[in-house]
């Protein structure tokens, strides 16, 4: 197998490290194989590439889409980022707690984000490249969010381990409400 999956205490989120093989020219890694991810359990099929590339202190998240729902695998390719993801299914006994994974392009490993989870990064290096494979298309209409310092889910963000002092958030994110104030209802189409 060319992937290693390591099961969280959430349910359905998945750290996945992949093998590489280097030697004095440099490496080559999978970093995505459909057939031998089903073998390990992994169901999903991706529609959409992302990228985004940010700097230190930029932090986007937490989002979701309440139709469309996307499942998400992301890794970073260009820097260290701390990736979170909320459990926002209703009938799940973790719904509210989170897990982080620091993604780093050295180590070359990913996280899994299935549907009915609230997604964000923070970048932790001077500059991140960001790459999301996504179960669904994006569906503008359907965004939804909650506040990355949301009291409820009290996330740690690594700030002081990493020397950052304040986070860079869009408009759109800050004005996102918290935990307490949502109703959601996730539709798969």
């Amino acid at each position: 197998m060319n992937f290693e999956i390591k099961p969280t205490k959430i349910q359905g989120l998945i750290h996945i490290q992949p093998k590489v093989f280097g030697d004095e020219r440099g490496y080559f890694l999978e970093t995505y194989n459909k057939n031998t991810l089903k073998q390990l359990g992994f169901e999903e099929e991706f529609v959409q590439d992302n990228e985004s590339k940010s700097k230190k202190g930029v932090l986007r998240g937490l989002h979701f889409q309440t139709k469309h729902t996307q499942g998400k695998l992301v890794r970073c390719t260009y820097g260290k980022v701390l990736d979170v993801a909320v459990d926002l299914r209703k009938n799940s006994p973790t719904y509210g707690h989170w897990e982080s994974a620091v993604l780093d392009s050295n180590e070359k490993n990913m996280f899994y984000v299935p549907t009915g989870f609230a997604h964000g990064f923070l970048v932790l290096t001077e500059e991140a490249v960001f790459n999301y494979k996504c179960t669904d298309y994006y569906a503008p209409e359907y965004d939804g969010g909650i506040k990355w310092d949301d009291p409820q889910l009290n996330i740690d963000w690594k700030l002081k381990e990493y020397g950052i002092d304040s986070v860079t958030v869009s408009e759109k994110d800050l004005n996102l409400p918290y935990l307490e104030d949502l109703n959601i209802q996730f539709e798969r189409d």
